[in-house]
C-alpha cells in the first residue's frame, strides 16, 4: 500500500497565494521589498504603524524588519511592546501567505508573548515553522503555531513570541 506525499505549498503560480505569487513576481531587491512592503500596508494598515519592510518571505520562514522611530517609541524610549507584537504579526501574516496553498485560509487565534529585553535600536523579525504543514489532513481545521523571534541589531532576542493560526479548507473551494 502507498501513501501520498503530504500536500504543501510548492513554487507553481497555481499553488501559492496571490500574496506570494505577488512577491515571487517583484525583484528580489531593495525596490521589490519596499514595493511589496507597501502593498502588504495597503492591504493590513495597521501594520504601517511600524514601517515594516518584508526582507524575506518563503514557505516556512519570514523576515520583516521595523526602524525605530518616534511612532514605536514608548514612555522610556524604546521600542513600545505592542509595536513589537506587531512586527511579530506583520512576520507571522507573510510566512502563512507564503505556506499555504490558495485552497486554504488562516486567521491569528492567540499570542504569547515574552518581552526578554529592552528594545533600544530597530527590530527584525524572524517567523519560522519547525515543519511542513500538512494540507490534505486538515478538513475542519487545526491549529499552526508561528515561532517569531524578534532580534536587535545586536542579533539580541529582544522578544520571543508564539502565534497561533487556525488554518482551514476555504468553504467551497474542491477546485485546488
Amino acid at each position: 500500500m502507498t501513501t501520498k506525499p503530504a500536500r504543501t505549498a510548492d513554487a507553481r503560480p497555481s499553488a501559492m497565494t496571490a500574496t506570494y505569487a505577488l512577491r515571487r513576481r517583484l525583484p528580489d531587491n531593495v525596490l521589490g521589498r519596499a514595493l511589496f512592503s507597501l502593498g502588504m500596508v495597503a492591504r493590513v494598515p495597521y501594520f504601517g504603524t511600524v514601517l515594516p519592510l518584508v526582507e524575506e518571505m518563503r514557505p516556512g520562514f519570514c523576515k520583516v524588519s521595523a526602524p525605530k522611530w518616534i511612532g514605536v517609541y514608548n514612555h522610556i524610549g524604546t521600542f513600545h511592546a505592542i509595536a513589537a507584537c506587531n512586527l511579530a504579526e506583520a512576520a507571522m501574516g507573510m510566512l502563512m501567505e507564503a505556506s499555504l496553498p490558495p485552497s486554504h485560509r488562516w486567521l491569528p487565534k492567540a499570542m504569547s508573548t515574552h518581552y526578554l529585553a529592552k528594545a533600544t535600536t530597530r527590530l527584525t523579525a524572524e517567523a519560522t515553522l519547525t515543519g511542513p504543514i500538512d494540507v490534505e489532513a486538515i478538513s475542519i481545521g487545526t491549529d499552526v503555531v508561528v515561532s517569531v523571534r524578534i532580534l536587535d541589531t545586536y542579533g539580541t532576542e529582544v522578544v520571543h513570541a508564539d502565534i497561533t493560526t487556525w488554518v482551514t479548507p476555504r468553504a467551497g473551494d474542491d477546485s485546488r
